[in-house]
């Protein structure tokens, strides 16, 4: 028998909402064109008076250059309202690993969300924290094999996101998570995770909409990166079949989203007796 289009499952009894945290990737944007309706979707959720916030995977472009890209695609979005690996990254190093030397393994120059930090090249001989962001053309061998050089002489692994694989406009690419597994198994170290699905992430996003977990909805279109790590920090998960989404991923999942819709469109409906 057919399911349903959209769905809610396990929905707790809420607090009013307040505040929303849409991811961009998959849910607002693909290979950042709008995803039909998801404009009028935000649009429609300030004039309800809800705060949203962007939290992002996305770690190879800076928060303005998000906003910017955002806005152009007709999105009224704030830049500091853009929660972004790196963004977190700089508040973890410096708060865990302060004054540390860092070697940046990412696609894309997003050191100005980086302030602070001590970025050195692969060169450097004394590197204390291998920083990994998302995947790209730079993750050839002989940039994995100074990383792993590294890791092997004392330093720690921390990176932005442990995503296997994304949705772009020519389909599912691989994704940091899938060279960070190799790193990890190399060295023999586990990675710090400071993006999505980190609880502290989660917690920098509230930080930024102002708003209290069980007042606020994480809008993902992964089911364990988006939305089940976002139940984990208290917050009510919400699914969309847009972006990577998968129904084998639903499927061997280890929880069942809060409720399942079949894109970010029809979240003001869904809403509109919880606000």
């Amino acid at each position: 028998m057919p399911e349903p289009a959209n769905r809610t499952a396990n929905t707790p009894d809420l607090s009013p909402v307040r505040g929303v945290l849409l991811d961009i990737d998959g849910v607002l944007t693909v290979s950042w064109r709008p995803i039909p309706g998801a404009v009028e979707a935000v649009e429609a959720l300030r004039a309800a008076g809800l705060r949203p916030g962007f939290p992002t995977s996305t770690t190879s472009r800076t928060r303005a250059s998000i906003g910017a890209s955002l806005r152009e695609a007709g999105f009224a979005v704030d830049d500091e309202q853009i929660i972004t690996g790196p963004v977190a990254a700089a508040h973890y190093l410096a708060e865990r690993h302060p004054g540390a030397r860092c070697l940046l393994l990412t696609s894309g120059d997003v050191s100005a969300d980086l302030p602070g930090i001590d970025l050195v090249g692969p060169d450097a001989e004394d590197v204390d924290v291998v920083l990994v962001g998302g995947a790209g053309p730079e993750f050839d061998y002989s940039a994995l094999d100074a990383a792993f050089g590294h890791l092997d002489r004392g330093a720690r692994l921390v990176t932005l996101n442990k995503n296997m694989y994304r949705r772009t406009d020519e389909g599912l690419q691989a994704d940091a998570g899938a060279f960070v597994a190799g790193l990890e198994a190399a060295a023999g170290v586990t990675a710090e995770v400071v993006g999505k699905p980190a609880v502290e992430f989660f917690a920098a996003a509230l930080d930024v909409v102002g708003t209290e977990p069980e007042e606020t909805v994480m809008v993902g279109d992964d089911v364990d990166v988006d939305v089940l790590a976002g139940q984990d920090a208290g917050l009510t998960g919400i699914l969309v079949r847009t972006g990577k989404f998968r129904q084998e991923a639903l499927e061997r999942a280890d929880g069942d989203p809060n409720a399942i819709l079949d894109s970010v469109a029809d979240l003001p409906t869904w809403l509109a007796d919880r606000i």
